[in-house]
């Protein structure tokens, strides 16, 4: 134990042995004036009893010489008896006179009053003693009285008797008993007192309780040391964010790791055979099992881990007693994108709950950048208009109008990526007394050229959700391979130093640290009744669809449109007489227009337009070829909407797969078979279960559970428990990762701060602070004032 763990555990030793030793002499002073009161009330009692007694014997003599007065009858009686009534009178009356003489003597009660007056101050309980004084009182008509009133009671060989010195003359325990209250109104406050009481109970729970705050080391002779291999295994799995940089694939390290581990696995295998299950020990259980070996041994020497170099451990507290989540992307509407769609409804439903409060943060643009990114020449002069038409489109879809708050950070459009760049520190925009749950959609996006305070030292937790495949897009571009090679790492460079946890929709995006697949995104509730009416209308009768198939998507070569030619020019003749609506508007509508002109396919090309158009629920069959979707929002729309969804079997289509109306292609000969079994069937209707699946409700439900969202607004902690052993981690394991994490944030925020750097990694000029314009649209002060340069 170190030195400071030394001087608090004295520091709370002393003065809990201050509070004890003031809580002893209350319980002392307390009984002393019980015992006080209770000699009073005795001695008052014995005041009474002596008097009644002699006023008994007053009465008693006069009643005697009135019977002796009054012994001549009034009535004739035999001479013999009246005669020895008189004589039996004049023998009592000598004896009663000398017993009252006895009784009445002052001598007696002067006697008693010395013996039980206020002088007589014991420090004993008198109750036991009382008792028998008041029953030797009541026999004393038995005694003979010589002038010293003696009690004499027997009771286990003893005999208690009071002296006219006050003390007790036999009875040795009470000797001894008041010798011993005389040596503890002599000794000192603290020590002597309770070195008087060293084998009490009372001193037995405060080494108890002192033992308790310190936290000694317990059974660190049971606990063997770490041997080499478990010291390597763990240095393995904890380097894994610096090996993952370096190209190290993380199946490689857990290989490592269990070869390390192949005592520790052995032993698990023998417990597993002894507890008769399968013999099968799993990476989960072995690095379980690893971790409960370091926590363990670190427990038993007592080491506290305090946080590491880069750990800011001052979080935010709630100041309202109730979470704030606050929801950062990087689009906004009337942009028709997922990343503007998605998160809009994701912040709806967080906040119809009602048990936490909700912000939503989208980037603003300038009336420059608007003309280039919203659709039908529509922009915003204000912040506040965008926001009321976000709001419009929102209740319009939902059926309810959703209580949260939405603001806005300075970004700008990008050209060359067609995405929207964050300018300056986005953090800054939520206050630091909201700073509390942070979702941040795209966070490689994001954070690819943020230069502010660290996501996880401002927030309490962060989840990222990933929603581009955006390695499948730059192999598409020139140099591809070398540029995809690049942003991978820089990828998990930024979500590893910035995220607590990461969402990837589907398996078709990165491989990111910290992350886990789930699709926590739901379908607009329009295109569910969208579904229950046209089951309604099948229901009774009625042809619900009258056109045969179309494809939407924003027209760019990398949203299926390649893929969907190759398919059409390469089975021509297989699909004679299939012709295809598609929807969608672009920069690469002229060329995909002219290519499929060229090789003369059957496709008519309309304007885009929203999935929810009365003009698109006659179609039974929606196409769609693309593999560089993460999750395609068309696809559960149509699902939703009961239609036939014919699409390529690919990671970003596993969700989908549950549903029978999902038709999935591996090859081009399938992809004919497909579109044919569509053409030739009516799809199944969806079951209550189904439609729930597709629901925004469930998405909710899935992301709160797979983010770890409810474990945090609950307050709840996740001890690592192995076994029937429980050990916080956290409070005695340093975690290496953490350390990475740190330096890794450092790293980039050194980097990012440099604008030479940025504009050689393709950051937008001026991005690293808002400009003018931005401050006079959004009514922020100049960059010098409000967004300082971010110390660590």
């Amino acid at each position: 134990m170190d030195k400071g763990s030394q001087t608090t555990a004295a520091v709370v030793a002393t003065t809990t042995t201050t509070t004890s030793n003031s809580s002893a002499f209350s319980f002392i002073s307390k009984g002393w004036r019980e015992v006080r009161d209770s000699a009073d009330a005795d001695l008052q009692l014995m005041k009474d009893r002596a008097n009644t007694f002699k006023n008994l014997a007053a009465s008693f003599d006069r009643e005697i010489e009135n019977l002796i007065q009054s012994a001549t009858p009034t009535f004739s009686v035999p001479a013999i008896r009246q005669s020895s009534e008189i004589d039996f009178m004049k023998k009592l009356q000598p004896k009663i006179s000398e017993f009252r003489r006895v009784y009445s003597a002052p001598e007696i009660s002067r006697r008693v009053m010395e013996k039980w007056g206020p002088r007589a101050k014991l420090g004993i309980d008198l109750s036991r003693i009382r008792s028998a004084i008041v029953a030797e009182v009541d026999e004393t008509e038995e005694e003979d009285m010589y002038g010293i009133v003696e009690f004499n009671k027997f009771k286990k060989g003893r005999r208690a008797r009071f002296t006219e010195e006050g003390q007790f003359g036999d009875w040795e325990p009470i000797r001894a008993l008041k010798t011993r209250l005389r040596e503890f109104e002599k000794k000192n406050a603290s020590v002597e007192i309770f070195g008087g009481f060293k084998n009490s109970e009372f001193v037995e729970k405060v080494k108890s309780s002192l033992k308790a705050i310190i936290k000694e080391p317990q059974e660190s002779k049971d606990v063997p040391a770490l041997d080499v291999p478990e010291l390597l295994a763990y240095l393995v799995r904890q380097s894994g964010p610096f090996l993952d940089q370096l190209g190290v694939r993380r199946d490689l390290c857990d290989k490592i790791v269990e070869s390390l581990c192949s005592k520790r696995k052995n032993q698990l295998v023998l417990r597993s055979l002894a507890e008769g299950e399968p013999p099968t020990v799993d990476g989960d259980k072995i690095n379980d099992e690893l971790d409960l070996r370091i926590a363990s041994v670190l427990q038993s020497t007592g080491h506290c881990y305090e946080g590491g170099f880069w750990t800011d451990f001052v979080k935010h507290d709630v100041s309202d007693g109730k979470r704030h989540v606050a929801i950062v992307t990087t689009a906004s509407l009337p942009w028709m994108t997922g990343t503007a769609v998605n998160p809009l409804f994701r912040a709806a439903y967080l906040a119809k709950s009602a048990k936490q409060k909700v912000t939503l943060l989208v980037p603003w643009l300038c009336r420059s950048d608007q003309e280039l990114v919203y659709p039908n020449n529509l922009t915003f002069s204000s912040p506040e208009e965008q926001e009321n038409y976000i709001r419009n489109w929102l209740e319009e879809r939902t059926g309810f109008k959703a209580d949260f708050k939405i603001s806005f950070y300075p970004g700008k459009f990008s050209k060359e990526r067609r995405s929207i760049i964050p300018a300056g520190d986005t953090s800054q925009f939520i206050p630091s007394k909201d700073a509390d749950i942070c979702i941040l959609e795209e966070p490689e996006h994001l954070n690819w050229y943020h230069h502010g305070k660290r996501w996880t030292d401002k927030f309490n937790h962060v989840v990222g959700i990933v929603h581009t495949n955006y390695l499948e897009y730059i192999k598409r571009e020139k140099n591809g391979a070398l540029q995809a090679f690049l942003v991978k790492h820089i990828n998990n460079w930024v979500t590893r130093a910035y995220c607590h946890k990461v969402l990837r929709l589907s398996a078709a995006t990165q491989d990111l640290p910290k992350s886990v697949i789930c699709n926590v995104h739901g379908v607009n509730p329009k295109f569910l009744k969208i579904g229950e009416k046209v089951a309604e209308e099948r229901e009774l009768g009625q042809q619900a669809f009258s056109k045969e198939a179309y494809f939407l998507g924003k027209m760019v070569w990398a949203k299926g449109y390649k893929e969907l030619i190759d398919l059409l020019a390469k089975h021509k003749n297989d699909l004679d007489g299939f012709k295809l609506d598609v929807y969608g508007n672009g920069e690469d509508a002229h060329e995909v227009q002219s290519t499929a002109k060229r090789l003369n396919l059957n496709l008519n090309f309309l304007k885009g337009r929203d999935h929810a158009d009365d003009s698109l629920h006659g179609y039974k069959i929606f196409i769609n070829p693309s593999v560089s979707d993460v999750l395609c929002t068309a696809t559960a729309e149509a699902l939703a909407m009961g239609k036939f969804v014919v699409c390529a079997d690919h990671p970003s289509n596993e969700f989908f797969r549950s549903f029978p109306n999902c038709l999935t292609y591996k090859s081009s000969e399938d992809f004919v078979a497909k579109v044919k079994e569509a053409l030739a069937n009516e799809p199944q209707p969806l079951t209550p279960e189904q439609i729930y699946n597709l629901s925004w409700e469930a998405a909710t439900q899935r992301f709160v559970e797979y983010s770890e969202l409810d474990r945090v607004l609950n307050n709840r902690h996740n001890p690592a428990k192995v076994g029937s052993k429980i050990i916080a981690k956290s409070s005695s394991l340093p975690n290496l990762s953490e350390i990475v994490d740190g330096g890794l944030a450092f790293a980039h925020y050194c980097l990012t701060g440099n604008e030479l750097l940025r504009l050689c990694t393709g950051a937008i000029p001026g991005t690293r602070d808002y400009d003018k314009q931005h401050c006079k649209d959004l009514h922020l002060l100049p960059p010098q004032v409000e967004n300082p340069i971010y110390g660590w």
